[in-house]
């Protein structure tokens, strides 16, 4: 995973911005978290196969394995976040975990639009939570 977002990372600043904002069909935003135990930015690459006004829905998959993604942990400790989407100005939102309802509602979407989220819940005993932004303001 985090070879995939230095290659992404890469690729976005070689075109200067203007190529990797998608992928797989889905738009590409950069999550910034607070680290959980460094109290440090930390950021990650995400897509939202789902979108809501405002509301941007992300995937704490980490491709179907056992445990939740670190950024994941790290915005259920501190849910304020900083988000780039589509090479846009930086906005400050609020992640929020998806309820059983809201999840139940979103999550055919989700594989609606990506079905690899699919092969990946079935990889996994865990529930795949998925995590509503929302702008700040």
């Amino acid at each position: 995973m985090k070879t995939m977002n230095t290659i992404h990372r890469t690729v976005l600043k070689l075109s200067f911005g203007k190529i990797g904002w998608d992928a797989g069909g889905m738009p590409v935003l950069e999550l910034t978290t607070v680290g959980r135990k460094s109290g440090e930015a930390r950021s990650v690459m995400l897509t939202s196969p789902v979108q809501d006004g405002d509301t941007l829905v992300i995937v704490a998959s980490r491709g179907g394995d056992e445990r939740h993604p670190a950024w994941f942990l790290n915005l259920q400790a501190n849910p304020d976040v900083q988000v780039k989407w589509k090479g846009g100005p930086t906005r400050a939102m609020h992640a929020a975990i998806a309820t059983t309802e809201e999840r139940s509602d979103l999550w055919p979407k989700v594989t609606a639009k990506y079905k690899n989220y699919a092969g990946y819940q079935e990889k996994t005993d865990r529930e795949i939570p998925l995590v509503l932004l929302t702008p700040i303001g």
